[in-house]
């Protein structure tokens, strides 16, 4: 039996109680369930500064890119939770993407990704998600088709964090398997 397919997870929001990391948490048990193994990250473990190419011209990486860029080498996929602040992207998220671009071997070419959004608006954070996979493909990401974006988040979880619609967790399911399908075709 081979090994699991690896997929680094991370979620957009600085919030403790965020929404899409409860998302990215019942995402991840999908794609444990359809055969991946999961690492998720907190990025607050990884603070960063704003990116700066003067700081970077003077100082390198941060010790902290250089972390995630190793986790990044060790999977085979992306599992990304964004969050929609006015429509875009977090800072959080866009800062962490824009210095692992930086890297000298690209860490983004060819690795396939998939992006989740929850909001509690009536989009879903479905703005949000266009962006970040369009940023994604951008770097070098094959982005799955699937998308899972949750509206009404606020409302989505139980106690134990489990979606409480069917529909939800259907798309979460989809997403997973093909995260999980298209990394094991390119393996």
């Amino acid at each position: 039996m081979s090994a699991p397919i690896r997929i680094l997870a991370f979620a957009g929001s600085a919030r403790k109680d965020s929404l899409n990391r409860k998302l990215l948490a019942v995402t991840a048990r999908a794609v444990e369930a359809a055969g991946g193994a999961v690492t998720i990250v907190d990025l607050h473990d990884y603070a960063l500064p704003l990116y700066d190419g003067d700081l970077e011209d003077a100082q390198g990486l941060p010790e902290n890119v250089r972390r995630l860029l190793t986790l990044m080498q060790e999977h085979a996929g992306l599992l990304i939770a964004s969050p929609e602040y006015n429509s875009q992207l977090t800072p959080l998220l866009k800062n962490t993407l824009d210095w692992l671009s930086r890297a000298d071997d690209d860490p983004f070419e060819g690795k396939v990704a998939a992006v989740v959004a929850a909001s509690p608006g009536a989009m879903g954070g479905a703005r949000s998600l266009q962006h970040a996979r369009q940023l994604l493909l951008n770097l070098g990401c094959l982005v799955v088709p699937a998308q899972c974006i949750l509206p009404k988040a606020h409302e989505a979880f139980d106690a134990e964090g489990k979606l409480l619609d069917a529909r939800a967790q259907k798309s979460v399911d989809a997403l997973a398997k093909q995260l999980v399908g298209n990394v094991m075709k390119l393996a």
